[in-house]
């Protein structure tokens, strides 16, 4: 429970129908089994108690009955138990059927849920049985326990303030209006549903989005629970389809007709956090809802969820070229526009042979591609100077000839020693000025070529850079359209090497593989022979830490000590935890004071959710202090 983690579960047990018996021993077992993996939060099918498929033996006194012993029985069997469990029945209250949702939590039965909309269509009947909740909202006796019924119910947790669960059942969820919009609105960040759907072709799927979908536009945590094996067979098959889901993101998903326990982590956190920022999620104060308050013990929770080590790097292999595809193309379009809005016919861009400025280069060929422009008006300017090496600069310059653009090559080492000599500057002191005149004598040369040839400067500086500063004010650091300031690191590597995997050029593909595979360097210092001596990841640490620590602080808004809890179980076997931690404090160092770097960023594109914008995403003070994050690292 700590940092906002709570372990969940969906469970179909194996039932019998009709057999409450054995239905509660299976139930009870299911329970023990969750609990012993430290399971706080357990929710089992409609009806499971006796069945769903019992079609008019729901009429039988003796059913009934039984459905209540069997209930009883584990909310006995509960007693101790550090967990909040969600089991259906039939039930009847004040001489009418239900079909509702029981929470239980350590020997007590808190509370009632029924179920408000009944399907009668189709191989549905529920409507011939039983009645919707909707209107109820009553105090009912439940052997010595007075407990509440009806459907505004928040189930809430002491210890836990952002647990905050309600319930709804199978059908509830499918109708356009369900009750976990108004549970939502009314708080709740937690839904629950009992469900017991058939399985029919495309239906999983469709049970999925949807399920996906609800969590995503109620920015909540959802937890969908489905009848399976043991049911009747008679006219329909159920295959105990459990589904996780947080905010869109369908965390664990059960393997389908079998007995299952899907278990997964929910962060709550999050939750939270995300309802704050989007200032369209708003709260329904009027709602007359019953709060009812239980008790858990507060323990660290070990995840079992995947943490993704490159959380802006498509997951999904299948994706890929459809990802990478909608990247490129928003960069292009973006750049498209300003380029047809302006009415120039040419741009200017800087080629090293590295990532960077290559992924710009590919950027700007489609962009100009689009507007059925000749590619000898993009103007690609290699820079040499003390710090390149060999094979940076042959890269550079196939790059440019296999792509079709205009070659331009300017050495840098002549102008940059006269500046040297006029700001009395010693050649042989390799500091911050030696490194950062020769970037801004690039920018000099980029910005007055466009201007000689009626052009704008391409920026070529990615999203990773600018959250460290790693960039030289006024140099690298401006441009008239910066193609990449949303793309980090990682993403920019795995954006060229889709364009290389899938070029027909073999010539350009080569090329590109071998730029992959050259280490990252602003190449500012003089090389050893040809090889490369300053490498950025030396000095700043690796990007992939980065791009994980800038997307969990600000997309997900998360704790520094947060941060570093998952960057050890992400990089479990990538860096040892003193590294993380290093890295960690170099992030926060770096991000908080190079802010005033960014505060005045050219324009660019918005490609994905994290963006460091001044006009946009990232409002912040550049004088802000990082005391309050370095103290809890």
């Amino acid at each position: 429970m700590q940092d906002g983690y709570l372990k969940v579960a969906t469970i179909t047990p194996m039932v019998r129908v009709a057999d409450v018996e054995f239905n509660t021993k299976e139930i009870c077992n299911c329970i023990d089994e969750a609990l012993a993996k430290k399971v706080k939060l357990l929710v089992f099918p409609e009806l499971c108690i006796t069945g769903y498929s019992c079609q008019d033996l729901f009429f039988q006194n003796q059913l009934l009955q039984r459905a209540l012993e069997g209930l009883q029985k584990i909310v006995k069997h509960s007693q101790g138990a550090d967990a909040l469990i969600f089991v259906g029945l039939p039930l009847v209250i004040e001489g009418k059927l239900y079909n509702v949702a029981a929470a239980i939590c350590n020997g007590q039965i808190l509370g009632i849920v029924p179920k408000t909309y009944l399907p009668g269509y189709n191989e549905f009947y529920e409507t011939r049985h039983f009645h919707s909740g909707r209107d109820l909202n009553t105090m009912i006796r439940i052997g010595e326990m007075e407990v509440r019924a009806c459907t505004d119910i928040i189930f809430e947790c002491r210890q836990m303030p952002s647990l905050r669960v309600s319930s709804e059942l199978c059908e509830d969820l499918w109708v356009p209006e369900s009750p976990s919009i108004k549970h939502c609105k009314a708080g709740a960040t937690v839904i629950v549903n009992l469900s017991a759907s058939n399985e029919i072709i495309g239906k999983g799927r469709y049970r999925r989005s949807l399920v996906s979908a609800q969590s995503a536009r109620l920015v909540c945590a959802y937890l969908y629970a489905s009848a399976g094996p043991g049911e009747s067979t008679q006219d329909v098959v159920f295959s105990g389809h459990n589904l996780i889901a947080e905010n869109g993101t369908i965390l664990a998903e059960s393997e389908r007709f079998i007995k299952n326990m899907t278990i997964s982590d929910i962060d709550l956190e999050y939750i939270e956090s995300e309802r704050r920022r989007m200032t369209t999620f708003e709260p329904d104060c009027s709602s007359q809802y019953t709060k009812i308050e239980f008790t858990l013990n507060i323990e660290e929770t070990r995840l079992s969820r995947y943490i993704d080590p490159n959380p802006f790097v498509p997951s999904i292999e299948q994706e890929r070229e459809y990802r990478c595809n909608e990247i490129l193309t928003i960069q292009a379009m973006g750049l498209r526009k300003r380029i047809e809005h302006i009415g120039c016919k040419k741009v200017v861009i800087g080629i090293s042979g590295g990532l960077d400025s290559t992924l710009a280069l590919l950027v700007t060929a489609k962009a100009f591609d689009y507007l059925d422009l000749e590619r000898i008006g993009i103007i690609a300017v290699t820079m040499p100077g003390f710090g390149t090496t060999d094979r940076t600069y042959d890269n550079a310059v196939m790059l440019i000839r296999q792509i079709g653009a205009s070659f331009k090559d300017v050495n840098i080492s002549k102008a940059v020693r006269q500046h040297f000599d006029d700001i009395g500057q010693d050649e042989n002191v390799h500091d911050v000025t030696y490194e950062n005149s020769q970037a801004r004598e690039r920018t000099q040369i980029l910005m007055d070529i466009a201007n000689k040839e009626n052009g704008i400067v391409i920026g070529t500086g990615d999203l990773s850079e600018l959250a460290l500063g790693w960039a030289t004010y006024n140099g690298d650091h401006m441009s008239m359209y910066a193609v990449n300031c949303s793309i980090p690191k990682t993403l920019v590597r795995y954006l060229v090497k889709y364009y290389a995997d899938t070029s027909d050029n073999l010539d350009l593909k080569k090329t590109l593989y071998d730029i992959l595979d050259t280490p990252v360097s602003p190449e500012l210092l003089p090389p050893d022979g040809d090889k490369i001596m300053q490498k950025t990841e030396d000095l700043v640490g690796p990007y992939e830490l980065h791009d994980f620590f800038l997307y969990h602080m600000l997309r997900l808004s998360q704790s520094p000590s947060k941060i570093y809890r998952l960057a050890k179980l992400a990089f479990a076997d990538v860096y040892t935890e003193d590294v993380i931690l290093k890295w960690e404090k170099t992030f926060y160092k770096r991000f908080f004071s190079q802010q005033f770097k960014r505060s005045c960023l050219p324009d660019g594109p918005k490609v994905g959710s994290v963006a460091v914008s001044p006009r946009g995403d990232l409002r912040m003070p550049s004088d802000a202090c990082v005391n309050t994050w370095l103290e809890q690292i």
